[in-house]
């Protein structure tokens, strides 16, 4: 198993850093094309939806953590909120809130879990990695 991890500060800027982290350890790891495009895609989904719904008290950061295991790579966001992600039914109008739709079409798994260490929760995603 490889695994990476960075705490970002609960900021608008955090999703574009997020994405560049990504990037470059997907770089380092090897692992590129569609799989690569779609886990940037998907972190930048957790991270936005961890942004917009997770209001972290002041001096909490965004837990970020990608690994690597069992021919799976998994993309991680970590928030202080408790409350679980639930996809919402939106209307052809609705500018919004089709993050977590996306996830569910694009992801081969995801989920929620409590965070490892500390309040709130861990968001996932897994991509099956080509053989």
């Amino acid at each position: 198993m490889s695994e990476a991890t960075w705490q970002l500060p609960h900021t608008p800027r955090s999703a574009p850093r997020a994405r560049q982290l990504l990037r470059t350890q997907l770089t380092a790891w090897k692992i590129d094309g569609e799989v690569a495009e779609t886990a940037e895609l998907l972190l930048s989904e957790l991270v936005t939806n961890s942004l917009r719904h997770a209001s972290t008290p002041p001096g909490r950061e965004i837990g970020v953590r990608f690994a690597t295991y069992d021919g799976r790579l998994r993309v991680e966001v970590a928030d202080a909120n408790n409350c679980r992600p639930t996809p919402r039914q939106t209307s052809p109008e609705d500018e919004g809130g089709r993050g977590l739709t996306l996830v569910q079409a694009l992801a081969e798994r995801w989920g929620c879990c409590p965070r490892l260490h500390g309040i709130g929760k861990a968001t996932w995603v897994e991509l099956a990695l080509p053989r």
